[in-house]
């Protein structure tokens, strides 16, 4: 049977090519069985996973959750907000803890960079990344791509462009390190504040017309604006910002062709993206959405596999 060649699912640049075809082909499968009347397999009814989310989440925990019970596996949700991090308890005494009762896999969400390597050196349990900092969020990034090839046929030679606060996104970077190992073009664009200065090192373009940025892609993959990573003024108002890089049905209408519209969601409706796209024919939001629990069926599947009984 095929295997991943890593042990965690910790962020796309340590995956290779063939991980990422064969999460691919393991999520066709699991894309077929969500979609059928009786939802679950039995493949995991021995595992314990326990969902770690020490920052805010509503898709990714939801969608961490459900690939889980429709893999059959035991699920333990635990929320910081409510914890004994709140009395100061370490990150590995609180994973340790959890360890204690014989769990499997952890699926963590951490507000610093690096916390899920320094976990997976740590403690003996699969891990897999739902977010760290402003670092990377491999599962987003790996039901992106697997969107773009459902709608488009193939993610190689395609022109995809990302727009909006790329400083302060890990779904960026993740995209960045997937749409590169699978032969695409990327180009980011947003306000120079907003750009990181090592993005060109990563051989990517920065584009900071919006309308040139749009008539080159084939893809937009639209972010929005992380107000709550912000401790300075990064653009003049949200209105300005709105008017550079907001994207409205009257700028997709005069492009001349049909591009694909994503966002990783949550949504700022009127900013960076009107509802009128968001909810067009253009716009695979609610496929990305659906293909998130199967791309996660298939990751936690793969490392689940790995687990010595």
């Amino acid at each position: 049977m095929d295997t991943l060649s890593v042990e965690h699912l910790l962020g796309i640049k340590y995956l290779n090519e063939n991980d990422i075809n064969l999460i691919f082909k393991t999520a066709d499968h699991f894309k077929e069985v969500i979609n059928r009347p009786i939802k679950k397999v039995p493949s995991l009814r021995d595992i314990t996973i326990a969902n770690l989310f020490f920052e805010n989440s509503t898709r990714t925990k939801l969608s961490f959750e459900l690939a889980e019970k429709r893999l059959s596996a035991d699920v333990i949700n635990f929320s910081a907000g409510q914890s004994s991090v709140k009395k100061g308890e370490t990150l590995i005494d609180t994973v340790n803890n959890i360890l204690a009762m014989k769990v499997d896999i952890v699926v963590m969400r951490h507000g610093n960079v690096g916390a899920g390597v320094f976990l997976s050196n740590h403690v003996n349990a699969k891990i897999i990344n739902a977010g760290d900092g402003t670092h990377e969020h491999p599962t987003q990034a790996l039901l992106d791509s697997y969107s773009i090839r459902e709608k488009l046929g193939s993610v190689k030679g395609k022109k995809i462009v990302i727009i909006g606060d790329i400083l302060h996104s890990r779904v960026a970077l993740s995209n960045i390190f997937a749409l590169q190992l699978q032969g695409a073009q990327v180009k980011v664009c947003g306000p120079t504040t907003l750009i990181p200065k090592y993005i060109t090192s990563l051989g990517v373009e920065v584009e900071t017309n919006l309308k040139k940025a749009l008539e080159w892609c084939d893809v937009a993959n639209v972010l929005r604006v992380q107000n709550e990573r912000m401790d300075i003024k990064y653009f003049p108002s949200t209105r300005e910002y709105t008017q550079l890089f907001g994207i409205n049905k009257e700028i997709l209408d005069n492009l001349g062709k049909k591009i694909v519209i994503m966002h990783p969601g949550p949504i700022n409706r009127g900013v960076e993206i009107t509802s009128d796209v968001a909810d067009s024919d253009q716009s695979i939001i609610l496929n990305q959405v659906e293909n998130g629990v199967a791309v996660r069926m298939a990751v936690i599947y793969l490392l689940a596999q790995q687990i010595k009984r």
